[in-house]
């Protein structure tokens, strides 16, 4: 019996900027990966930005559950303010990355403003990094991500 691949994508989102709370930019992403009505998005909105070192006593993504709900995703799309060096040192955006890289589940990314070098994504192993920043350019993207899965 074939496996079976799963038509959900794993939204995980920051806030961009103080207008755009992270629900609205999980919500905007969705809007566009769901467009075709093929695929199904698990939205996983946190309240701090992604791209901040995930220090402290928990972490931001066991207390989502973010390790089962990804394994359970067919890619998982992370939507960060900001791309840039800093999310190669411990942040929220690289820890996701990182897990998903090591389970097997293609990850992307859309954020307002990219500042990494190819080789600095490819660190990061995201598929593709898409810029946008306002709800129209968010659901674009959203709709051009379910183009690529």
């Amino acid at each position: 019996m074939p496996a079976v691949i799963s038509e959900t994508v794993l939204v995980l989102a920051g806030p961009f900027g103080e207008h755009l709370d992270a629900g609205r930019v999980a919500t905007a992403i969705a809007r566009g990966l769901e467009a075709d009505g093929l695929l199904k998005c698990d939205l996983c909105p946190l309240e701090a930005d992604l791209g901040v070192r995930a220090d402290g006593a928990s972490n931001p993504l066991d207390e989502v559950d973010f390790d089962r709900r990804m394994r359970a995703a067919r890619a998982m799309v992370i939507a960060c303010a900001h791309l840039n060096d800093r999310a190669l040192t411990g942040s929220v955006a690289f820890e996701a990355a990182t897990r998903a890289r090591q389970a097997g589940v293609p990850a992307y990314a859309v954020a307002a403003r990219d500042e990494l070098d190819p080789f600095e994504a490819r660190i990061v192993d995201l598929q593709v990094i898409l810029e946008a920043s306002a709800p129209r350019a968010l659901s674009a993207a959203g709709r051009k991500l379910a183009g690529l899965l």
